[in-house]
């Protein structure tokens, strides 16, 4: 597996990293290890709130510094990149100033003598990142992770290998000591041996249903905890009484955010045929407005995918729909030009039968459904191997409510696309994993709620 930074824009090989030996592997996590036993753990949670804030207050004074790399290394638009260096910054600021409260010893009310629940580290974490945020993926588990007492072990991404060095040496920066936070560039092949090895207690995964599947069952096999977030298929509903302006805006913004490579990004529009033919129109001629380029230049609104494989499967992908009967009403092919960048796609049509209707598009692709009614809306939703995110678009919010209520997710936002906050529950169902990360369901993944009995 080769870490290296290629500029999706240029198409240029910036730098290559050699990975880890077997050896140096053992050495972080005989470090990880020792500090979790000798310092990190025996903390209390203020002086951990000292190292994680000073950890915010980096990323929001050198923000573009910290910006700089995403960009460059997997293509997002620079004032999203920035955008996601201040959504980093605030999760560990919302964990450093709330882990008190989420961690409290809760007392039982018992029958007789005493009976409380506490929370304790459970020790070395090893975490798997993928690269389309490479630092919100890591501050979903450094901030609640590293506020408990647990030492994380990360291997990120292969091809934002500059992101995953300057967020171990954030925590540097802000006082942690060597082994709180340790990246290493592995092989899939010494991932394995890191799940398996039993001073690792604990498993966190953020990336494909492939990658899910195989860590997974290693960490399974290790009867390691894990917590996985994997691929989704987001249904984006609009009804019948929809405020178009507001299903455009979002519907636009969801599927063409972070270049639709998002795994909440709106990715199957499920239109009530009343609305259908004007909201369509209408998306249609948004596509069609934005303007590739430069990810670093304000004027571009549309950036390239993250890599040349990135860009070859979707291809894939299209053709693979239009062979089974699909319909390109916009885009579909590769632009002419320097850079991994597709044309912004809209595909009709799209059959049961059709292998695209199950398969997740990590690109800026929309597949676009008619439905006659909610019932329809609702089933087709349903009718996904996936169960990440969702959106209702409605004006009548009780009737949004209760059709959430009938999706088989794990969020279903209304009247907007789906996102994240720190204090949101982020996670999904089926296919798209289990486990959650983020608010106070987030920090508990991996603690060990121990009972304390007193006769």
């Amino acid at each position: 597996m080769q870490y290296q930074t290629i500029n999706p824009f240029t198409e240029e090989i910036v730098k290559t990293f050699p990975e880890h030996t077997n050896a140096q592997l053992q050495e972080v996590i005989a470090k990880a290890e020792a500090v979790y036993e000798n310092d990190w753990r025996l903390r209390t949670l203020d002086e951990r709130k000292t190292v994680i804030k000073k950890a915010a207050a980096i990323l929001r004074e050198k923000r573009d510094e910290f910006a700089t790399p995403i960009t460059l290394e997997m293509g997002k638009l620079f004032r999203e990149a920035q955008a996601e260096v201040d959504l980093s910054a605030d999760i560990l600021d919302y964990y450093a100033d709330n882990a008190g409260t989420f961690l409290a010893p809760r007392k039982l009310n018992v029958a007789e003598g005493e009976a409380v629940v506490e929370s304790e580290p459970m020790g070395v974490l090893f975490c798997v990142e993928p690269w389309n945020f490479p630092y919100y993926q890591l501050a979903r588990v450094a901030g609640p992770d590293l506020m408990t007492g647990n030492v994380l072990i990360v291997k990120h991404a292969p091809n934002v290998p500059q992101c995953a060095l300057a967020f171990e040496k954030l925590f540097l920066d802000a006082g942690a000591p060597v082994g709180v936070y340790a990246n290493v560039f592995l092989s899939n092949e010494q991932a394995a041996k890191a799940v398996a090895d039993p001073r690792v207690k604990g498993v966190a995964l953020t990336g494909s249903e492939r990658a899910g599947s195989a860590v997974a069952a290693e960490a399974g096999q290790a009867l390691k905890k894990t917590t996985m977030e994997l691929g989704g298929s987001d249904a984006f509903i609009v009804l019948d009484d929809a405020d178009l302006d507001t299903a455009v805006k979002w519907g636009v913004w969801g599927r063409m955010n972070n270049t639709g490579q998002c795994c909440v990004a709106a990715k199957r529009f499920i239109l009530h045929e009343k609305i259908a033919g004007t909201f369509l129109k209408r998306f249609k001629e948004e596509l069609e407005a934005l303007i590739p380029g430069d990810p670093m230049d304000p004027n571009t609104t549309l950036g390239p995918l993250c890599t040349e494989d990135a860009l070859e499967l979707v291809e894939r992908q299209i053709q693979m729909a239009v062979d089974g009967g699909a319909k390109v009403l916009l885009g579909g092919r590769r632009l002419n030009r320097q850079g991994y960048f597709l044309e912004p796609t809209i595909l009709t049509d799209i059959t049961p039968d059709n292998p695209a209707f199950r398969t997740e598009f990590f690109a800026p692709v929309a597949l676009i459904f008619r439905v006659k009614n909610e019932k329809e809306a609702i089933d087709l939703a349903n009718n996904s191997p996936y169960g990440l995110g969702g959106t209702v678009i409605t004006k009548d919010v009780e009737r949004g409510k209760r059709i959430a209520r009938q999706i088989e997710t794990g969020m279903v936002f209304i009247n907007r696309a789906t996102w994240t906050a720190p204090d949101l529950p982020f996670g999904g169902v089926k296919n798209s994993g289990y486990g959650r990360e983020l608010s106070d369901l987030g920090i508990s993944e991996f603690v060990n709620k121990k009972l304390i009995r007193v006769a």
